[in-house]
């Protein structure tokens, strides 16, 4: 295995790799599908390139609601299939291929009719735990609980007593999506994958009908070079059609974005123990736990305007908040809200005209020798695509390839955690840091907390919580640069941490500091330095003023006022 350290020249090794020599694989698109297809190729011994236009998950798999989860839901539309594999998916990651990133959370669920509706949602969430169980990997989440009213009112307090007659109480599990893909790209390039962010593909190579490569922008040194592989995956998600008419092919489907947002706030704001999960005209709403704070999503509405920066208007986060406040004590008012982000879930179009009756089943094709196309799904069945696309490309390579494996390959800090875990006061003791920052660290590093524990100890200025962002240590900022391929300050307030979402003034606070810390990395000179802050304050900015706009349209325009970041 090589280095799953993705730095300044890790990155350029990799490019100058792909340029050099054929590859098997060439996966476009480092989201979580992309970054899942690149470790499957990569672990069943294929040469694999992996290539990403911004950073690591920079669209929709950075901005979900964070859950990793079997689809209640979709247990009423009957697609017994697609929850039953995404049950055995979520028991996977908890029990055996990310435990550190990969956590139970408890959801209540008010019920509002008495007699009915108990035995109807009880026997759905019974179902659900029968099937969970039934997969082979559901055994690590407590099983459902039936709540009289006085019950779910000790368990949640925030909650209006006449919102409820009783409650169900089941359990699912969360992670932080961008970490969560950053850690299945730096497992890919452990294995051999050659990874590369800020690297855009702007054309294909094709020798008659067969796509025999890319063409490969560089937009961080500049110039253009061409990436030969044997057979290409575009995994770009809301993206694929974008990228199918590089090739002038109408592709066998299309992918039609859903606009989600969420509102993140204070822990202090929403008194319970444990998440919700309420109905709605349309779709259902989650108030989900969030270290100190809460998400509270999401909308579901069609977009078509521009996918790189979705917007949230003044109606979207309205309509958060109208539809939490109705099962809340104590209203939630605009002074509340922390954070706010949106993202695009890419549907397969064609099915419905309601986004939220579109299918999150995936479908993988083949539209012209060389070229896969893998698009749909939804995040906790990626493991699953990956396979479907890899075993796809495999049948235009002509040799024999091995079986997926990806099953029993446990994510970088996997190994060895929970021993960390169990000796975490030892730590704590050992490094002279809290016990409570010693967890957070585990719970976003796993056993590769060590390399993080090496860079106080070099300099002990690094043990510091950063500047307006306390639950971060500036370690963590040079951490995410030298280790985890961040190469904006952006990528670092953004995506490495979530500081742009968990404090009040969007990390504005946090971004000189970050920047003079990152600098050190990457080599910038102070003009650069200056570069990334004033972006990162337009960016904060524009979409400060995108959620003070009525609508999709004067929130888009507002939002697209933010330059995007350029090297110097």
């Amino acid at each position: 295995m090589r280095t799953a350290t993705l730095g300044p020249a890790e990155r350029g090794e990799a490019l100058a790799r792909m340029a050099e020599r054929e590859l098997d694989i060439l996966v476009v698109g480092a989201g979580v599908v992309g970054a899942g297809t690149a470790l499957d190729a990569a672990t069943r011994g294929l040469t694999t390139g992996l290539v990403e236009a911004r950073d690591w998950a920079a669209g929709t798999s950075s901005r979900s609601s964070k859950l990793i989860h079997g689809g209640l839901r979709y247990l009423e539309m009957l697609d017994f299939a697609l929850v039953r594999e995404a049950l055995k998916e979520r028991g996977l990651l908890l029990e055996r291929l990310a435990p550190h990133l990969v956590k139970p959370v408890p959801f209540l669920y008010p019920l509002q009719h008495r007699g009915w509706e108990r035995f109807y949602a009880g026997s759905g969430v019974a179902l659900y735990d029968a099937m969970s169980v039934s997969s082979g990997h559901g055994r690590g989440l407590p099983t459902h609980r039936h709540l009289t009213r006085k019950r779910a009112l000790q368990v949640a307090p925030a909650l209006k007593k006449d919102a409820l007659v009783g409650a169900l109480q089941y359990y699912d599990a969360q992670m932080d999506d961008a970490r969560y893909v950053t850690t299945l790209v730096r497992t890919a390039a452990a294995y051999g994958a050659d990874v590369a962010n800020r690297a855009r593909v702007v054309g294909f190579l094709r020798e008659g009908e067969r796509v025999v490569g890319a063409r490969v922008k560089d937009l961080e040194q500049g110039g253009e070079f061409e990436v030969r592989a044997r057979q290409i995956v575009n995994a770009t998600g809301v993206w694929t059609d974008d990228t199918q008419q590089l090739i002038a092919e109408r592709g066998q489907f299309h992918v039609r974005a859903s606009k989600g947002i969420h509102l993140v706030v204070p822990k202090d704001r929403i008194h319970s123990t444990t998440g919700l999960i309420l109905r709605t005209e349309k779709s259902v709403l989650f108030v989900i736990p969030w270290g100190r704070h809460w998400i509270i999503g999401t909308t579901d509405t069609d977009w078509d305007l521009d996918k790189a920066h979705p917007a949230a208007s003044s109606a979207d986060i309205d309509y958060l908040l109208e539809h939490v406040n109705e099962v809340l004590a104590v209203p939630l008012t605009r002074d509340d809200v922390q954070g706010v982000y949106a993202g695009l879930r890419p549907l397969l179009a064609g099915e419905s005209d309601a986004t939220s009756k579109l299918s999150r089943e995936h479908t993988v094709a083949h539209p012209v020798p060389g070229l896969v196309v893998v698009a749909g799904g939804k995040y906790t069945t990626y493991r699953v695509m990956a396979k479907d696309a890899v075993d796809e490309a495999v049948h235009g390579l002509a040799q024999r390839v091995a079986e997926c494996v990806t099953e029993d390959v446990p994510l970088v800090g996997a190994e060895g955690y929970r021993a960390l875990w169990n000796g975490r006061a030892q730590m704590a003791q050992r490094t002279g840091l809290h016990v409570a920052r010693v967890e957070h660290l585990l719970n976003r590093y796993g056993s590769r907390v060590d390399e993080v524990l090496d860079l106080v100890t070099a300099d002990p200025k690094l043990g510091e919580p950063l500047g307006g962002a306390e639950d971060y240590l500036r370690a963590e900022v040079v951490y995410a640069a030298s280790h985890e391929g961040a190469r904006h300050l952006d990528d670092v307030l953004t995506r490495r941490t979530r500081i742009s979402i968990e404090t009040f003034d969007r990390g504005t606070r946090s971004a000189r500091e970050a920047a003079e810390l990152m600098a050190g990395v990457l080599g910038w000179d102070r003009a650069q330095t200056e570069k990334e802050i004033e972006h990162y304050e337009k960016r904060v900015e524009a979409e400060r003023e995108s959620q003070r706009q009525p609508d999709d349209q004067t929130a888009d325009a507002a939002r697209l006022g933010a330059p995007e970041v350029q090297p110097l």
